[in-house]
């Protein structure tokens, strides 16, 4: 690899992540969006009554009255709405200039990635079209909780592309690594099937949230004073919701919601067990860097959802706690590509 070449990759793999660290915004600033109720802070797309930004003095506001006289205007809703936007419009650019620099790329570099940049540029449209419907829709539970997984797939996905061109630059500048031998094999199906696990969970907790179920169940261990409350999960879990209604404040009954939280308690016991796990096989194999970042990180998530309960749901703790499972699936992005990379480079005794 040349100086040329390698001042290009270089360039592209700090485009990326720029783009990652945008995304972590987005997805902080998608997930106070919806803890303040601000989803439909503006009721049109994509600007807010009308305006690029939002209303602000008296007359703006009698405005965008007259436009929407269903919608009165709620300054504590309208900014975080559309701050949200904007830094989700930005971030689309930025993968759209990733784009860009794979086309160009494979003139310069062999076998550069570019099937990646290709969907992400896909994905971040598809996006685009789930934050437009989620106003157009009235929070329909469905688009909400595919737009939080949209969100978070963007930001892995980037973080995939950063992990991705290393290793190439690596590959291209160092060779290949030597064969190193380990005494017991690494977990691959293990790491894959937390990674699968991880992706559920926060698939229940946008549920949970799309569907207002956080706080059905104030207390812990157990749920509205019962080890195994009245739940409905056949409703709770019943996606076929009909497109019409305004469902800001879920319109779910309360057996229905407690279904859904009760699920999500479950899932997080799943996820610690198979994390602890992990844990532990990571160590036998030596990769103790790996196994203290998922037990950090996991510890603190579960303590966070804790402090969602005991403390109602407070803004700051639970925003943290909808970035900390975004970082929990970096971790396990991480260790499973490493995994995979490793693959053909380790032979077991």
């Amino acid at each position: 690899m040349n100086s040329r070449q390698s001042r290009f990759l270089v360039r592209w793999q700090n485009l990326c992540l720029i783009a990652c660290l945008v995304a972590v915004l987005v997805v902080g600033l998608g997930a106070f969006t919806r803890l303040v109720d601000a989803g439909l802070g503006c009721p049109d797309w994509p600007g807010c009554y009308g305006h690029l930004m939002w209303p602000n003095d008296a007359l703006e506001k009698q405005i965008a009255l007259d436009k929407f006289p269903d919608s009165p205007v709620d300054s504590s809703k309208t900014w975080p709405e559309m701050v949200h936007r904007y830094f989700a419009g930005g971030l689309g650019l930025l993968i759209l200039g990733i784009a860009g620099m794979a086309i160009r790329a494979r003139r310069v570099l062999p076998n550069a990635p570019l099937k990646l940049p290709m969907f992400l540029l896909g994905l971040v449209i598809l996006q685009a079209a789930f934050g437009m419907w989620t106003v157009t829709l009235k929070l329909l539970p469905q688009v909400v909780t595919a737009h939080l997984l949209g969100g978070v797939a963007t930001l892995s996905l980037l973080w995939l592309m950063v992990l991705r061109l290393r290793h190439y630059r690596q590959k291209h500048t160092l060779g290949d690594s030597n064969p190193v031998r380990l005494g017991i094999k690494a977990p691959h199906k293990l790491a894959a099937i937390m990674l699968v696990a991880v992706v559920l969970q926060i698939s229940l907790g946008g549920w949970v949230s799309s569907n207002y179920a956080a706080l059905v169940c104030p207390d812990l261990p157990t749920c509205q004073g019962q080890w195994l409350p009245p739940a409905d999960f056949a409703d709770g879990f019943d996606f076929s919701h009909k497109i019409g209604p305004n469902y800001e404040g879920g319109v779910l009954e309360l057996t229905s919601r407690t279904a859904i939280h009760l699920s999500h308690r479950f899932g997080a016991v799943l996820v610690l067990l198979l994390g602890l796990w992990l844990i532990v096989r990571l160590l036998q194999t030596k990769q103790a860097l790996s196994a203290s970042a998922i037990a950090v990180i996991l510890g603190i998530q579960v303590l966070l959802g804790l402090g969602n309960i005991w403390f109602m749901l407070p803004l700051a703790v639970a925003v943290a706690h909808n970035l900390g499972g975004a970082l929990l699936l970096l971790c396990l992005v991480t260790i499973n590509y490493q995994l995979c990379v490793h693959r053909t480079n380790h032979y077991y005794e």
